[in-house]
């Protein structure tokens, strides 16, 4: 049946349509009804005019006499009774239609009563669904101004979202053009530091080459004149001072000549290269019990400590780039000296034996040396490709070795600031200590790895479960202490490189893939620092937890250091906090 729907809005167009089909059912069942009720009402009144017919048509009772007393004007109105029906007759005809009348009225009035009570049944369904169509009407009304703040959202978010699109498209034009610049500055460093380790590869090589030449020349113009000496007749007669200045002038040349050796890296015998002078152990260490000092040391977290072999001077280094020193003087820090000049955050420092040098490992893909005392940075070891994590030196003098997260560790000869060999690793490196000939290497990829400082390959790997984030060896050389994000500590005794204790404890936890942990000074303890600020110090032949101290640390702890002494420990966290224990 189709509907009024016209040209309005699509929103409108089925509430016209049920409007319509109301109004068209209503005008039906209303026409049924207006035919019905003037038919009742026409039936009423033939029935009221027959009744009154019929009551005219009843005789009166003074007008029935028998048949035997009719006169003789009954006898002429005989003729007529034929042509007109006797009352009787037409009595029981009316009553007869009557009855019928009375029937179809009673018929008619209980078809009108089903019919009203359909019709008022319909009028109170019409008016349900009115009020249902009035609550929907209003219930469309709700929905569209809803949909009308929804689109204008919609509308509003999409040119935030617009606008942000287009902040980013400039951010990523912006950065594009910045990592361009970077990576061509990134090759132009590349070049100079090649051309400047080429250089001073060339330097160094001509250098050697100008002091073999004058030695060897040296060397002939000695042996020309031994020769000529040898061949000259001296009579018995000449002083005795002559004779005492040739044999001084020959003991000269041969002390150059091994001189010379020295240099070239050759020792007499095979003896090994002049170390430095060995650093005091430590008889008995104490543990620390309380904090003596506590200072805001840097302007960041602070990631390495280190003591000095005279156990009165420590250094600092932390993100903010700088390594400061602090003289341990009664009980407190006293800043010593602040050393400047590095090229990234400081991630690992160490003192050489004799405590005249430091070296730090930094961000900047390289480390570097400072003199202690100058405020500038000595000399810069480049050659990583990567954040260099550890730097240590070596036994030997003026040798150093570096690990770095591009999966080399590198050994380094400090006097000509030249790398002598490239070790390549499987995995990055986070810590490094050295032997008498071996190098020691903690790994990303939960492995420690020995390498022979005489051949260049692995000796030996030894699994841990976790990333290795720290490595303390003893000063025996016989143990090894190694801290792993497993959350234990490991102690391995080099004599059988088997692990002999494992350490953990309820609460402690690693910080950070840099955490540090150390032996103290007599390997009879070691000593951590958790994620909670707490320190945890080991019987290291029981394996059981002596100590853990907590107090001034609110935030995690980086690294650890016992003095030599065994007296002091020192501990920094990464909220700027360096404290001092007793």
């Amino acid at each position: 049946m189709a509907g009024p729907c016209g040209t309005g809005a699509p929103a409108a167009c089925w509430k016209r349509h049920i409007v319509w089909q109301l109004r068209q059912r209503d005008r039906t069942q209303k026409a049924l009804f207006l035919e019905l009720v003037p038919a009742y009402n026409r039936l009423l009144e033939k029935a009221e005019l027959l009744a009154r017919f019929s009551e005219k048509l009843q005789p009166e009772p003074k007008d029935v006499t028998p048949a035997t007393h009719q006169g003789p004007w009954e006898e002429e109105s005989e003729p007529d009774s034929d042509q007109v029906p006797s009352s009787a007759t037409l009595r029981v005809k009316w009553q007869e239609e009557e009855e019928g009348l009375r029937l179809v009225c009673g018929e008619m009035a209980y078809q009108v009563v089903e019919k009203s009570a359909a019709l008022g049944a319909l009028e109170s369904e019409l008016e349900e669904r009115q009020s249902r169509l009035a609550a929907l009407e209003a219930r469309v009304a709700q929905l569209q101004e809803a949909r009308t703040q929804q689109a204008q959202q919609v509308d509003a978010r999409r040119a935030w979202n617009a606008a942000q699109r287009a902040a980013y498209e400039a951010l990523r034009a912006h950065a594009r053009l910045r990592e361009a610049a970077l990576r061509k500055l990134e090759e132009e460093a590349r070049d100079l530091l090649e051309r400047l380790v080429q250089r001073k590869a060339r330097a160094a090589a001509e250098r050697n080459l100008r002091i073999e030449r004058r030695e060897r020349a040296k060397q002939a113009r000695v042996s020309q004149e031994l020769k000529k000496a040898a061949e000259s007749t001296v009579s018995i007669s000449e002083s005795a001072s002559a004779t005492s200045l040739t044999l001084s002038r020959c003991m000269d040349v041969v002390k150059g000549l091994l001189d010379f050796k020295k240099r070239r890296g050759h020792s007499i015998g095979g003896a090994p290269e002049q170390r430095y002078q060995s650093i005091p152990v430590c008889v008995a260490a104490r543990l620390p019990t309380w904090a003596q000092d506590v200072l805001d040391a840097h302007l960041s977290e602070v990631n390495a400590v280190r003591f000095g072999p005279n156990s009165s001077l420590l250094a600092t280094g932390g993100a903010d780039r700088l390594i400061h020193l602090w003289n341990v003087v009664g009980g407190r820090l006293e800043a010593n000296h602040t050393l400047e000049g590095a090229g990234g955050s400081i991630t690992n420092v160490d003192f050489d034996p004799s405590g005249s040098q430091i070296l730090a490992a930094t961000y900047n893909q390289a480390a570097q040396l400072w003199k202690v005392g100058e405020a500038q940075s000595k000399e810069t070891l480049s050659g990583h490709t990567d954040k260099v994590t550890a730097a240590k030196f070596k036994l030997t003098r003026h040798q150093a070795v570096t690990g770095s997260r591009d999966r080399t560790v590198k050994e380094w000869d400090l006097s000509r600031a030249y790398c002598s060999r490239t070790i390549n690793v499987l995995s990055y490196c986070n810590d490094v200590v050295c032997g008498d000939h071996v190098i020691i290497s903690g790994h990303n990829d939960q492995k420690i790895r020995f390498w022979d400082s005489r051949v260049p390959r692995c000796i030996q790997v030894i699994p841990v479960q976790g990333r290795v984030t720290s490595l303390s060896l003893s000063h025996d050389q016989m143990h090894l202490l190694s801290c792993s994000r497993d959350d234990t500590l490991k102690v391995i005794d080099l004599r059988v490189s088997n692990i002999r204790q494992v350490f953990s404890a309820d609460g402690f936890k690693c910080g950070s893939d840099w955490t540090k942990a150390v032996f103290s000074p007599d390997r009879s303890y070691a000593l951590a620092g958790s994620w909670d600020g707490a320190l945890y110090i080991w019987d290291v032949d029981t394996g059981k937890l002596e100590s853990s101290l907590r107090g001034p640390h609110c935030a995690a702890v980086n690294a650890v250091a016992w003095c030599y002494s065994g007296s002091r420990v020192v501990s920094v966290d990464q909220a700027r906090k360096v404290v001092l224990w007793r």
